[in-house]
């Protein structure tokens, strides 16, 4: 059988190369319209995209003969995967082509801005000279943040320390056996914020990372210190960028990524300042990176088209499992057991116990793979999916236990995670009530019964009356509103566990008040929202 394959984007050659040193005929076109691009479309295997072309649901429907898009990168923000699912069609990327060229370019912005090397090229070239006005500091002896230990992270650990820098990190999800192999050492988010000398970010931009250094925060921040994002635009809040020179809390900022590319008019005013370098998104821009991710779709999607091998694919198995209406409940099910699950496990917990009973035991392996793709996609700059969950899971040293039984419990089907037991609350049990009904059913023991979506705060306390009205009373105070709540004890005036859904958002400002009430203990907050 004959494949076609249409190239979106502006894509290293070499991946022309090698599809038709395959059989694979390939046409190239960059400039077509999107009513054109919909009737092209209808004519092709397989499109290859970077990030110029949105492969939307509406196009999607169009591509009649479509069996497979091909993402040149790692990012596939562009691609609605989910549509791609529904219509059977394979999503697959990169995602190890760009680690050494983000890893170098986040090493020379670290460099150029310790230096005041891009300022002080542009004075040379305009006739200036100015040597005290740049005069710089050595990263030598200096330590450098990382938040976020994944690949890129760990590479620029690596280059670093030949730099004679001391490398601390953030990651919650990072073991402390993954840190020690690669001369890390592992701190608090604001012990590192107040510690580091350079701060680097390589994690995705979530609820919980969007704006993590901002003038809300900066008081944390060690006075002096210098910023750089090669990661995703947000990570440190834009509008706050100037001032946070300005008065005196960073000496500098390097950005390669932003909230909006190119820049607005905003932002453009921000990156204006004399102590903030940028670059237009370079990270990945390398021929070598360029070539590498080239080649490696074309193979990929060559392999996939004649059916010999799906490695780099997004959602292969959901393909396999989309029709099988038995499992959606579970995979849905295991994901959102797995959001709640991390944000109760203690940081940098490493071993984790899944167990399933009942009906949904048979599908252990695939419910694994979908409970870590809930956890890791807190703490994974890269797309976590179904096929590379326990990739990701190996590379930060987690360590898996499943275990299957058959006979059920007190539900039919029941999915547990064990975190340890030197964390606060050491197992957490989930169940499908009905159609996108999921429920927490116990916590150590405790009957709880509580849906698993939006906002949660989740608490021990002393079983003694006016404890439930104190909590109720601190959230009434900020305009809290409870939506639902369910208290599991064992006997009277024993401890006991108690799970509070709310209508917002908290922020650690608003939890404080429910945190210093006598009695309670092991406050924790779990954002569930999709």
């Amino acid at each position: 059988m004959s494949f076609s394959i249409l190239i979106l984007d502006n894509v290293d050659p070499l991946a022309e190369k090698v599809f038709e040193e395959r059989g694979i005929k390939v046409t190239r076109n960059h400039n077509l319209s999107g009513e054109e691009l919909h009737q092209e479309i209808k004519k092709y295997d397989g499109i290859v995209v970077r990030s110029s072309t949105t492969v939307s649901a509406d196009l999607l429907k169009s591509a009649e003969n479509l069996k497979v898009v091909g993402r040149a990168g790692v990012g596939v923000d562009n691609i609605d995967i989910e549509a791609a699912t529904a219509e059977g069609i394979l999503v697959m990327n990169t995602p190890d082509g760009n680690t050494v060229s983000t890893a170098e370019h986040t090493c020379g912005m670290i460099l150029a801005l310790a230096r005041n090397i891009p300022q002080s090229v542009d004075r040379v070239k305009n006739g200036g000279w100015d040597r005290k006005k740049y005069m710089g500091t050595e990263v030598h002896s200096k330590t450098l943040g990382i938040i976020g230990l994944g690949k890129i992270g760990a590479e620029v650990a690596q280059r670093m320390r030949e730099f004679g820098m001391t490398v601390k990190a953030y990651d919650p999800f990072a073991s402390v056996e993954k840190a020690e192999s690669l001369n890390i050492e592992l701190l608090e988010l604001d012990e590192l914020l107040g510690t580091a000398d350079f701060l680097t970010v390589h994690t995705p931009l979530t609820e919980k990372t969007k704006g993590l250094v901002s003038l809300e925060n900066a008081d944390k921040l060690k006075k002096g210190m210098y910023l750089v994002n090669c990661a995703r635009g947000g990570i440190y809040k834009e509008e706050d960028l100037s001032q946070l020179i300005d008065n005196g809390y960073v000496a500098g900022i390097a950005l390669d990524v932003y909230s909006q590319e190119p820049p607005n008019e905003a932002l453009y005013k921000q990156l204006k300042h004399p102590h903030i370098i940028s670059t237009p998104h370079l990270g990945a821009s390398t021929e070598e990176a360029q070539e590498k991710v080239a080649e490696q779709i074309a193979y990929q999607m060559s392999d996939a088209l004649e059916q010999k091998n799906f490695k780099g694919s997004l959602n292969g198995k959901s393909i396999s499992l989309i029709t099988n209406k038995e499992v959606q409940p579970y995979l849905k099910l295991a994901e959102i057991l797995g959001s709640a699950a991390i944000q109760l496990a203690p940081e940098n917990a490493n071993n984790f116990s899944f167990e399933y009973s009942g009906a949904c035991a048979q599908y252990s392996d695939v419910l694994t793979d979908s409970i870590l793709k809930g956890m890791l996609s807190h703490h994974v700059s890269e797309s976590v999916n179904l096929i590379n969950a326990r990739h990701y899971a190996d590379d930060r040293g987690l360590k898996i236990r499943e275990t299957k039984v058959s006979d059920t419990k007190t539900f039919n089907d029941l999915i547990t995670v064990t975190f340890g037991e030197d964390a606060d609350y050491q197992t957490i049990s989930a169940t499908v009530f009905g159609e996108d009904d999921y429920r927490i059913v116990e916590i150590d023991g405790y009957g709880i019964e509580l849906r698993m979506e939006g906002d949660i705060v989740m608490y021990q306390n002393v079983d003694k009356p006016g404890m439930l009205a104190g909590v109720s009373g601190a959230m009434a105070k900020q305009g809290i509103n409870i939506g639902a709540l369910s208290l599991g004890r064992t006997d009277k005036g024993s401890n006991a566990i108690t799970a509070v859904s709310v209508d917002k958002e908290l922020t650690e400002e608003e939890l404080k008040p429910i945190i210093e009430l006598d009695g309670v203990n092991a406050l924790k907050y779990i954002s569930l929202n999709n």
